[in-house]
């Protein structure tokens, strides 16, 4: 390709282009010269439609963002300690509902964490379920 023949696929009118005059590169302060951000190196005025597409077309940019759904949390615990401790809470006569349900969140998400119910876990939700003894 010599110097006067233009890239195929690029649509150019006979004018040269207004930004580089011709010589299909600039120049900056610096003394840089680069290729024509506005013939691209071609030396002649790329005609212009008005409107770039820019939309996308990979189906990737279709997906809809819905995460996918969370696995469901166990709503009793699944050891034989954490069952035993939580027939303990429900049954138990003092504590109010919203700290029944409190302590059974506890000692669902302690057996998640830890696999198993602790002695001293068990003995820390026994004192706040058992009636408190009376002076």
């Amino acid at each position: 390709m010599n110097d006067k023949t233009r890239p195929s696929g690029e649509n150019h009118s006979g004018e040269t282009c207004r930004v580089c005059g011709g010589d299909r590169r600039i120049g900056n302060s610096f003394g840089l010269t680069t290729t024509c951000p506005s013939c691209h190196g071609s030396g002649y005025r790329v005609e212009t439609t008005g409107f770039h597409d820019v939309t996308k077309t990979k189906a990737s940019h279709y997906r809809s963002n819905i995460a996918p759904a969370a696995a469901a949390k166990p709503q009793w615990p699944t050891t034989f300690e954490g069952g035993q401790l939580a027939k303990e809470i429900r049954d138990s006569a003092t504590c109010t509902e919203a700290v029944r349900a409190k302590l059974l969140r506890e000692v669902i998400d302690f057996e998640a964490s830890h696999g198993q119910c602790t002695q001293t876990f068990i003995k820390k939700v026994r004192k706040q379920v058992r009636p408190h003894p009376s002076p």
